[in-house]
């Protein structure tokens, strides 16, 4: 059973983006992040895809739940924030986000969210 959980941006003040995790491990450490128990790979990495979500009205981009996953340190191409991957959405997966690989640097796990 999938769950959800929501993550925000010093660099995008008020907004919050949703993310579907179906791996189990993945749950877990997300949970785990959540806790505090998990200090280090505590940012979310996962690959766009260009569409809207119910779970998540406010992008019309989400990310793939199947390439999720968290890191401590990541390459710079990969970070942007949220209201700019929105904005410049038609471009990401070339020279912007090559793979259309998202690696907010600065996001940061606030809660899990029931749907």
């Amino acid at each position: 059973m999938p769950a959800y959980f929501a993550f925000k941006q010093p660099s995008s003040p008020g907004l919050e983006f949703i993310i579907e995790l179906k791996d189990e491990a993945t749950i877990q450490k997300a949970r785990d992040i959540l806790s505090g128990k998990e200090k280090d790979a505590i940012h979310v990495h996962g690959r766009i895809i260009k569409r809207q979500q119910p779970y998540n009205p406010r992008f019309n981009f989400c990310l793939d739940p199947d390439t999720i996953s968290f890191f401590e340190v990541a390459i710079e191409v990969c970070d942007a924030n949220m209201m700019y991957v929105e904005d410049h959405l038609d471009e990401a997966g070339g020279a912007f986000l090559p793979g259309g690989h998202w690696c907010p640097w600065d996001s940061q796990l606030t809660r899990e969210v029931t749907p």
